[in-house]
C-alpha cells in the first residue's frame, strides 16, 4: 500500500542465551522495525537491549529464531564509542573516513556536512579527550554517519549527558529519521521513550510491549493521580505510607506533591493522612512501565516510621547543615566555579543540576571535601571544610557515581573495611555491619563478591558503606545512573526514610523527574548559579503564553538560554 513504511528490521522468535546462564538474554522476540522513524529499545540494565543491538550489528549470532535486515549498510554506536582521545575532532573523523574508504570530494563534502550538522566545526582542532560528554557523543554520531547508513544503531547514547546536550542529540537523530534512516535508540531513560515513534519495551529478556508510546499510556489512563499535602514537609512520609498499600503500584515525589499509580479498578485514595486534595494526572511512560512489571515490590521499600524521627525534627528549616558562601574554584586562568552561595537545611534533599562542564561536579567535590576551593567558604554542620577538613568528613557520607567498592572481596568485608575507614572498631563495627546487612537486606549475598552482585544490590551495598557511621549529611553523585525504575524507586524510598530521620541529602542528577524528588534544586551554568528554588517554583518562573505548563527539563533549558549573553 502506498505510504506504508518500509520494514528495515524483522525479528522472528529471536532468542539468545549465554553459557552458564539459566535464563536467556533474549526470549522469542517478535517485532517489525520501520524505516524513517526513531524506534526506542527501552528497558532497564540487563533487559537485553545491548544484546539485541549487537545481533542487529552482526557482532553476535542468535541462539534461535531469525533476524532480517533490509540493508547491510549499518552503523553501530556502542555505549563506549571508540573515540581516540589523543586525536583531534578532525583527526577522529578522518580516521573513520579512512576505515569506510571515503576519500576525495566525497570525504570533503561528508566532513563539512557532519561538522555543520553536529555544530563541531569550531572545535576541529580540539582533542577528543578535552570535549564535554555531550560533544563526545556528537563526535561519535558524526563518525557513525561518515558512510550515511540506512540503519543506525545507538546504544544508550544519552547516558551521563545533560538535558541540553540530550535535546540536541535528539534533534539531530530526528532529522536523520526524517531523511529516511531507520534509527534504533536504546535507553534506560523512560522519559526518552515518549519521544520515539515506536518502542520495544524489554525486561529480563522478554518483550513486554511493541508499538507507539500512546498505546502504552492507555494502560494507565485513569490510574495516575497527584496528591497535594496540607503540609509539604509531610510528603515523604505520606509517599512511604502510600507505597505499602495493596492498591498502590507506585508512589513517588513530584515537586510539592506525591504521584500515585493505582491498580486496575482501585478506588481513588481519599484517606491518605495529611492529604489536601487528590487530582487525576496525565500518564507518563514510567507509570506504564511500572504497571507492566507489576508495580513496586512492597518488601523492597523502607517505611520510615514516625517513631524513628529524632527529637530535634522540629528544627527543620532553622538549622543549616551545609553552607556555601562566595565559593570560587579556579584551575589556572579558568574559573570553574564563580562566587556561588547557597545553604542546605537539616532534613532537606538538595539537588545540584547543570550541563556537563558547568561547574556542578566541581562544586559537589568541594562540598564533599574532595577538592579545595580557591576562595570562599564551605561549612558542614558548622565545621569549615578548608580549615578542618578531617573533622568535617567524619560528619558526611559519600556515594560516588561509579561503583567504587572493592569488587574482589565479599559484601561483609566491604562493610567492615568502610566501617574501619570511618573510624568504627570492635563492638561498634560489628553492630554497624549487622545493622547494615539487616537494613539493606543483604543477608543472601553477605559472602558474595561485590562485583558479582545484581545492579540493585550493588546500589544497596554502596549506600550501606557510605552510611556505616550514621552521617548527618549524605552526598550522592549521580546515584541512579543506568538503574531501572524499580531499583531507582527502592533507592529513593531509602533516601526518603533517611530524610524522615533528619538526614540531609545533597544529590547530583541528570534525571529531570528525579530532580523533582528534591525539596530544592540549584541550577549551575558556566560556573555560576542561575537559579535556586523548589522544582515547582523554578517551573513557574519560566511559564509563559508559549510555555504555559513547562516541564522541569523545559524550565532547565529556558533558564540556561536566558543566562546566555544577548538573550533577553
Amino acid at each position: 500500500m502506498e505510504g506504508t513504511p518500509l520494514i528495515s528490521v524483522r525479528l522472528t522468535s529471536l532468542s539468545k542465551g549465554f553459557p552458564g546462564k539459566t535464563t536467556p538474554a533474549l526470549s522469542k522476540i517478535e517485532a517489525d522495525i520501520k524505516s524513517g522513524c526513531v524506534t526506542g529499545i527501552v528497558g532497564p540494565d540487563g533487559a537485553g537491549k545491548t544484546t539485541l543491538l549487537r545481533i542487529m550489528a552482526g557482532l553476535m549470532k542468535t541462539s534461535s529464531g531469525t533476524i532480517q535486515m533490509a540493508s547491510s549498510n549499518i552503523s553501530y554506536m556502542p555505549q563506549k564509542f571508540g573515540l581516540y582521545e589523543d586525536l583531534t575532532v578532525k583527526e577522529n573523523l578522518d580516521l573513520y573516513a579512512d576505515l569506510h574508504g571515503t576519500g576525495g570530494l566525497e570525504r570533503k563534502e561528508a566532513l563539512g556536512r557532519l561538522l555543520s550538522f553536529t555544530r563541531l566545526a569550531p572545535f576541529t582542532s580540539r582533542y577528543a579527550g578535552k570535549l564535554s560528554g555531550g560533544m563526545k557523543q556528537k563526535l561519535g554520531l558524526a563518525c557513525c554517519l561518515i558512510s550515511r547508513p540506512a540503519i543506525l544503531l545507538l546504544d544508550e547514547p544519552s547516558v551521563g549527558v545533560d538535558p541540553v546536550s540530550r535535546r540536541e542529540l535528539w534533534g539531530m537523530v530526528k532529522d536523520l529519521s526524517d531523511d529516511g534512516i531507520c534509527v534504533l535508540w536504546s535507553t534506560a531513560y523512560l522519559d526518552e521513550a515518549e519521544r520515539c515513534a515506536e518502542v520495544l519495551v524489554l525486561n529480563e529478556g522478554k518483550l513486554l510491549y511493541t508499538g507507539a508510546p500512546d498505546g502504552l499510556f492507555e494502560t494507565v489512563r485513569g490510574l495516575t493521580f497527584l496528591v497535594e499535602m496540607k503540609d509539604e514537609k509531610t510528603k515523604r512520609h505520606a509517599a512511604l505510607e502510600a507505597i505499602q498499600r495493596s492498591e498502590v503500584l507506585d508512589s513517588v515525589i513530584q515537586g510539592s506533591k506525591i504521584r500515585l499509580v493505582l491498580k486496575d479498578g482501585a478506588p481513588v485514595p481519599s484517606d491518605l493522612k495529611g492529604a489536601k486534595s487528590v487530582e487525576p494526572a496525565i500518564p507518563r511512560f514510567e507509570d506504564a512501565f511500572v504497571k507492566l512489571v507489576g508495580g513496586i515490590p512492597k518488601e523492597r521499600m523502607m517505611t520510615g516510621e514516625p517513631s524513628s524521627l529524632p527529637s530535634d525534627k522540629a528544627s527543620y528549616g532553622n538549622s543549616f547543615e551545609v553552607e556555601i558562601e562566595n565559593l570560587t574554584k579556579k584551575f589556572g586562568s579558568f574559573t570553574a566555579v564563580d562566587n556561588i552561595s547557597f545553604k542546605v537545611e537539616k532534613g532537606e534533599v538538595f539537588g545540584l543540576l547543570g550541563p556537563n562542564g558547568a561547574g556542578k561536579s566541581t562544586t559537589f567535590k568541594i562540598m564533599c571535601g574532595l577538592l579545595q576551593a580557591t576562595s570562599g567558604t564551605a561549612r558542614v554542620s558548622g565545621v569549615d571544610l578548608i580549615k578542618a577538613a578531617a573533622v568535617a568528613r567524619e560528619r558526611i557520607g559519600y556515594m560516588a557515581q561509579k561503583f567504587s567498592l572493592y569488587g574482589d572481596i565479599s559484601v561483609v568485608d566491604n562493610l567492615k573495611f568502610f566501617g574501619g575507614v570511618y573510624g568504627l572498631e570492635g563492638t561498634s563495627l560489628d553492630q554497624s555491619v549487622s545493622s547494615a546487612i539487616e537494613q539493606f537486606q543483604l543477608a543472601e549475598y553477605v559472602n558474595s563478591k561485590a562485583n558479582t552482585l545484581p545492579l540493585g544490590f550493588k546500589q544497596r551495598l554502596s549506600m550501606a558503606c557510605s552510611t556505616m557511621h550514621n552521617p548527618g549529611i549524605l552526598f550522592l553523585d549521580e546515584p541512579t545512573s543506568g538503574v531501572d525504575p524499580l531499583t531507582r524507586r527502592e533507592f529513593w524510598g531509602r533516601i526518603n526514610a533517611m530524610v524522615e530521620r533528619g538526614v540531609s541529602i545533597v544529590v547530583t542528577t541528570h534525571f529531570m523527574d528525579e530532580a523533582e524528588y528534591c525539596d530544592r534544586i540549584a541550577l549551575i551554568f558556566a560556573g555560576r548559579m542561575i537559579a535556586c528554588d523548589t522544582p515547582d517554583k523554578i517551573k513557574l518562573s519560566v511559564a509563559s503564553t508559549e510555555l504555559p505548563d513547562p516541564t522541569l527539563e523545559e524550565a532547565f533549558i529556558e533558564l540556561i538560554k536566558r543566562s546566555l549573553p544577548g538573550v533577553n
